[in-house]
């Protein structure tokens, strides 16, 4: 009876390790685990094999655009749009990676088509942030208000979002309102001190 428990437990054992020599590896588990490098090696395997995989072009904007490399991840970008013109992952990813580049237009262009499509998508708290900075580059301050709270609705707990919506207010002229959104950055990391300088700014400017 022991002999055949030891034989199962050996056979499960070895069994599971055959398998998991054999699992593929898995490009988003990657990235997910801060592996850029890696992921991006297996989605060019991946897409070597099948250049018509949306995950593994999709894994590996992601995945490049945290390396930084803008224009990698633009050809992989389009090629993907290209395959897939409704894809809202590569939506956002083309976006997100003009923004970079500074073309406002292009990136509030496909930051917008995102939003009208995915309202509520794993992403729409960064495209509207994105977009409340492209606002802010113009001098659109009542535009870049309207992005940034939202982008502060769907992630309440980013302090320096908080400090570009208090900038972004105290620009407008809206005062009292930018010393709330100070203050709310100030109370989710003290150590803004661009926060309590604005603050103080604020307060000596309404007291003149």
């Amino acid at each position: 009876m022991i002999k055949n428990i030891c034989f199962t437990f050996v056979f499960l054992f070895i069994s599971f390790n055959v398998f998991s020599q054999m699992r593929p590896p898995d490009a988003l588990v990657e990235y997910n685990s801060g592996n850029f490098e890696r992921a991006v090696s297996i989605c060019r395997e991946e897409l070597e094999e099948n250049p018509d995989n949306m995950e593994s072009h999709v894994v590996i904007c992601w995945a490049l655009l945290r390396l930084n490399r803008l224009d990698e991840a633009m050809r992989y970008a389009r090629a993907g749009r290209a395959i897939n013109r409704f894809d809202v992952r590569i939506t956002q990813i083309l976006g997100e990676i003009n923004f970079h580049q500074g073309r406002n237009d292009e990136a509030l262009r496909f930051l917008q088509e995102y939003a009208a499509t995915a309202p509520e998508g794993q992403r729409i708290s960064l495209v509207y942030y994105h977009m409340g900075e492209i606002y802010i580059r113009q001098g659109r301050f009542r535009h870049a208000d309207i992005a940034l709270s939202t982008a502060v609705y769907w992630v309440p707990g980013n302090a320096s979002w908080w400090f570009r919506l208090g900038f972004t207010r105290e620009y407008a002229g809206d005062l009292n309102s930018a010393i709330e959104a100070y203050e709310r950055a100030l109370s989710l990391n003290s150590q803004l001190e661009d926060a309590r300088r604005g603050i103080e700014r604020i307060r000596r400017t309404m007291s003149n």
